[in-house]
């Protein structure tokens, strides 16, 4: 730059500068062009001389005094929103505090209810065979109904008396022998000891005892003749036969049935029964 010739010493036509004279004080700052950099290192002016150039005291004071009061904002922002939520949590805190009031009052009101069913310890668990067991003791109660009745109309037979009355019970007897076998398949017997064999044995017998019955009502009938009763006494005849082939079978059945049902009645307390009670 053509100002660079101002502060050389060689430079054609350079100024002397002026000798410096020593008067206790800081030698001043050159003066310095409009938009030049100062020449050299930077001179500091002393202690207190332009103090208000470079003191940055009043710029920090002012932030400090900005910061404070938005820090006090933020705070006051902050107590006023705790303040609000105070408020509602109270509310909120009220609410529930009310509703499991209610709550407690009403569970307190309310009848007490009884404990959910189950069994005690002190009962005993209900076993499947054993109220099998019931159901079939019931059956087997009735199963010897007609046993009576048809002793009774088979002697009148053999003795030519009353035989229509005879031949009507012993229809009667194997309705309620088929009947029986009806109801034996309405129950359940598969949690009972060797239950197949005994449901087999028993409608085997009560079948065959029907099948007895009925041809025993059949001889009454034929017995009415003349020729089939002859001084009091009634002639056997192929239904007589019949009968009494249908009637073993019966038995043989019933004696199976009667052994396994009395293991059955031994275990569970109830009653035992000999073959001619089924």
């Amino acid at each position: 730059m053509e100002f660079d010739n101002l502060f050389r010493d060689d430079a054609p036509g350079a100024t002397q500068q002026i000798p410096r004279f020593d008067s206790g004080l800081p030698p001043a700052a050159p003066q310095q062009g409009y938009g030049q950099q100062p020449y050299g290192r930077r001179q500091h002016a002393p202690y207190g001389e332009h103090a208000d150039a470079y003191d940055e005291g009043p710029e920090p004071r002012r932030r400090s005094s900005k910061l404070a009061l938005g820090a006090a904002v933020v705070v006051g922002c902050a107590v006023i929103g705790l303040g609000a939520g105070a408020l509602m949590s109270g509310g909120d805190t009220d609410d529930r505090t009310g509703n499991a009031g209610a709550a407690v009052s009403a569970a307190a009101s309310a009848p007490e209810t009884a404990p959910s069913a189950g069994p005690s310890p002190s009962e005993k668990p209900v076993d499947p065979a054993e109220k099998q067991a019931g159901e079939l003791d019931k059956l087997l109660a009735d199963s010897g109904a007609s046993r009576a009745s048809v002793i009774s109309s088979v002697e009148k037979i053999k003795q030519c008396k009353d035989l229509d009355r005879a031949a009507a019970d012993l229809k009667a007897a194997a309705a309620q022998r088929r009947e029986l076998v009806t109801r034996l398949k309405a129950i359940e017997i598969d949690k009972l000891p060797d239950h197949a064999a005994l449901g087999t044995s028993l409608t085997e017998a009560w079948q065959a005892s029907a099948t007895a019955d009925d041809h025993y009502a059949a001889w009454a009938v034929q017995v009415k003749k003349p020729k089939y009763c002859k001084d009091g006494e009634a002639q056997r005849t192929k239904h007589t036969a019949q009968a009494s082939r249908s009637s073993g079978e019966a038995t043989a059945a019933k004696q199976k049935a009667a052994r396994l049902w009395n293991g059955i009645a031994e275990t569970y307390g109830l009653t035992k029964r000999q073959p001619t009670q089924l």
